[in-house]
Formats: structure tokens, sequence, C-alpha cells
């Protein structure tokens, strides 16, 4: 290993820490966390001396708990449910399991957080009476150890909507057979922010995904009423921080689509979410209009965690008027661009006239240039902007940007802002089906090994997902991977 800076450290680590909280609740986990800093305080330590003084200081035995830290993989919970209505009792089954890897073919079972809980049909949390629970707590934490698990409450009036893994308690894959229905009404009404957002982004993969194959049949795509509603409720909901209402209501990212398809289909994927965007934006135009207006800022800048939140919404909202592409919210992203007294509104209004190519688009970009010239990171969001913008003739606009003066291979900065903003962060133009796209990363990965192999191999990282594309482009992308392969002086 040579790099400590991984995902696996950094997120993972973090996750299986945060279970330990889940698990010890806030004060049993700060009294672990004062002993560990009195124990400890700069030595150099393991992650099992940690763990000990958890134990320690909560009496808790986390032998399992351990093999987090020696078991690779990520397990998944798969989640089977029965409401009895005579009896009024409901089952949920969990069984856990994770897949081989190198050197562990069979694994033991994971000791795993599972924080649920049930709602009814309006949305409200029911008491969860079970043996070991006579007070009917509204939320649980299920404490997973066995390879499978039954657990049954009683007194359950009627069938009730499950909100599982609330909060994210566990670093987990979880199936669970809920129906768009489902999906929908937790959208609109779970109690738990991370579950909320996490139906609203699996009901929205799920209508994607079949607006996709309609196209691709030929048919007429029309708008999910079920996503739709649940859309509104949350966009138009008075008692949601808006920052996490922004986060609710943006669709999946294209790439992130594209993980769920056999073949890769950037075009489809591109169409289909800009489509809903916009049918989304048709069908609640009233209210992101009054909430955008609702939103705007009033008195000096502030930076508190509220006033963003609600600047992120109202962006969120302009760039959802902006799908329908009238000359009113053109006008109101410029008049945003001029009069903004802040980075985060000028940037928003600023890429909703670079994205919808609007002919506003060129005077802005000079005007913020101007201003903003002398100021290397800023200077990258500028070519960013124009490197992400999904309109045709990009790549075109890209490649003159790189004769730009202040362009240089020699920064690593400027190199991502630009040739890695395309290559990685516009799909639907860097998967062009000539294969243009290709070679532009191609022959910069070549020039930039000379002077960055690092950076170059690292922005050559699109290049080497061939394999989940359709047999064309495979065939362009494998081409140009086998020309950089030719070349004499290429790095190690």
């Amino acid at each position: 290993i040579n790099n400590f800076y991984t995902m696996t450290v950094y997120n993972k680590g973090a996750e299986v820490v945060r279970m330990l909280h889940t698990l010890l609740g806030p004060e049993g986990f700060r009294r672990g966390t004062d002993r560990y800093f009195e124990r400890f305080d700069g030595q150099a330590v393991t992650t099992d001396d940690f763990v000990s003084t958890l134990e320690d200081a909560s009496g808790r035995d986390f032998s399992q708990f351990r093999r987090w830290y020696t078991q690779a993989g990520t397990p998944l919970l798969k989640v089977g449910r029965d409401y009895d209505a005579q009896a009024k009792t409901y089952t949920l089954t969990v069984a856990q399991s994770c897949l081989p890897t190198p050197g562990q073919p069979t694994k033991a079972p994971f000791h795993i957080p599972f924080k649920m809980a049930l709602l009814d049909r309006d949305g409200k949390e029911l008491a969860l009476h079970t043996d070991d629970n006579s007070a009917g707590d509204t939320e649980r934490v299920l404490e997973l150890t066995e390879a499978e698990h039954t657990f049954t409450f009683t007194d359950v009036p009627s069938e009730p909507v499950p909100s599982l893994l609330r909060a994210f308690s566990a670093p987990v894959r979880l199936e669970v057979n809920l129906d768009d229905g489902e999906l929908a009404f937790l959208m609109a009404h779970d109690t738990d922010e991370f579950n909320r957002w996490e139906a609203g982004q699996q009901l929205a993969v799920r209508v994607m995904l079949r607006l996709i194959q309609v196209l691709h049949e030929k048919g007429r795509p029309e708008l999910d009423a079920g996503l739709s509603q649940a859309f509104g409720a949350t966009l138009e909901a008075t008692d949601l921080d808006p920052a996490f209402v922004a986060e609710a209501l943006t669709l999946p990212g294209e790439a992130y689509l594209g993980d769920f398809m056999p073949v890769v289909d950037p075009e489809a994927i591109h169409v289909v979410r800009q489509f809903l965007r916009r049918e989304l934006a048709a069908a609640h135009r009233g209210a992101l209009t009054a909430l955008y207006e609702r939103l705007a800022e009033a008195g000096p800048y502030r930076i508190d965690a509220a006033t963003m939140g609600r600047r992120r919404l109202r962006n969120l909202c302009l760039a959802y008027l902006a799908e329908l592409g009238d000359e009113e919210v053109r006008g109101r992203a410029e008049r945003q661009f001029y009069e903004a007294a802040n980075m985060t509104d000028a940037m928003a209004a600023l890429s909703v006239l670079v994205h919808t190519g609007a002919p506003e688009q060129h005077p802005a970009l000079a005007a913020f240039y101007d201003r903003w010239r002398g100021d290397p990171l800023v200077l990258d969001k500028w070519f960013s902007i124009q490197a992400t913008s999904p309109i045709p003739g990009t790549l075109e606009a890209v490649r003159r940007l790189t004769d730009h003066p202040d362009f240089t291979l020699r920064n690593p900065n400027r190199v991502r802002a630009l040739v890695g903003a395309f290559c990685s962060g516009n799909p639907v133009r860097f998967h062009d089906g000539s294969g243009d796209g290709y070679a532009f990363l191609g022959e910069h990965v070549l020039e930039l090994d000379r002077l960055n192999p690092q950076v170059a191999a690292r922005l050559l990282t699109p290049l080497t997902r061939w394999r989940r594309y359709d047999e064309p482009r495979q065939g362009l992308m494998r081409a140009e991977l086998e020309r950089i392969l030719e070349t004499a002086s290429l790095s190690r």
C-alpha cells in the first residue's frame, strides 16, 4: 500500500466508528472516547485499542464487531416481511451474507446495528411492542449477530410500511421488496431523513430505468404520478430543513444510473433524466417559482448552515425551472447572475445559462472571467462549468479552451477542471458515438504522462470501464487504450 487516502480508510472507517456510536448511544460512546483520550493521547495506537477502550467503558463485548476490521466486503441484508391481520403481528426476517473475497472464501456473520421503525398510513411511527420491549418505543436498533434473525412485533393495528436501516445505521446493502407506492409514501412521509431521501432515490432510479425501456421500444414516456406527488409533498413541506429538501429533490446522477444497467446507454440516460426534470418542473412550476421567490435573501450575506441550505434549495428551484427553456426563466437566471452577492448564487445562475445553451451565457462567461481571472481556484470553476455542459458542441468548446492562455497541463487542478470535468462529469458528451471524446482524452493523457504520470493515470479512469458499454463504444474505448499502450515512452 502506498496511499492511505482511500475510500476504505476514510469513508468505511468512519462508518464503522459510527456503528459503535449507534450501538452504545451518545452517552456511552462519549464515556468510551473520553477514556480513550485519557489512556492513549499522544501515543501510536491501533483500532483494537480503540474498540477495547469502548468495551471497558461500556461493559459490552465487541469481539464479533471486530470482524468489520478483519473481514473484507460489504454485507448484504435481505429482508422478508409478513403481516398477520388476524393476530395483528408484523414479522421481519433479516438474513445477512457477504460475498467471498480474495483469501476469504467464507465470511462469519457481522455485528450489525439495524435501526428501524414502522409507519402507519398517515406516516406516524407505531409503538414497537415485542417480548423484550414492553414500553413500545417507536424506533429501535436491532442488533444482527446471526446469519438470520426473525423479529415479531405485536399489537400492530394495520399493515405498516417499514422504515429500515434508518440514518444509514450500517454500511451495508439492503434488499427489501418495497413497491413503488411504498417508496413514494416513504419519500413523502418518512420521519427519518436518510430513509426519506433513499426512498426517493430508489423510486427515481426505477422510474428512469422504465423510461429508458420505453425509449428503446419507441414508446411515449410519461411522468410517473407517484414520484410527482411525492416530489410535490417534499417541495411544499414547511417543516423540513431546506438543505434536506434540496438533497431529496435532486435526481440520481447519470453515472449513478448507469450502474443499474447491464449495458450503459449514456444517451438514453441523459434524455430520460432531462425529460424527468422537465416534466417535474412543468408539473410543479407554481410551487418551484413561489419557493424560489420566497427564499430570496435579504440583508447582508451570511454563511451559517440555515442560510446556506436556503440558497441551495433556491438554486435547485432555478435549475428545475430552467429545464422549461422559456425566456422568463432565462431572464431570472441572468438577473441572479449579475445581482448575486455571493459565489454560490453566481455559479448556480451561470451554470443554468451555460448548461441550457442560453444566448445570455456568452456575456455572462466573459463577465465572470474578467472579474475572477486573477483567482486560480475560481477560474477552475469557470472552466468546469463549460466542460460539463450537456449541450451539443461542448467537446469543440473544450478543445478551444485547451488553447486558452489560462490553461496549462502543468497545473493539475486546471487539468482536472477542464479535461477531467469533461471526461468524468459529462457522460453524454464524452461517450458520444463518434469516439471523439475518447480520442480527446487519449491525446491529453499521453501529453500529460510526460509531465505528471500520476495525474495522467487517474485521468484515464473513464476509459478503463470500457466493458460496461455497447460493442461500438467498447471497440472505440479499447482501441484508444491500445493506442496509449503502444506509446514507447509510456511511464510505468
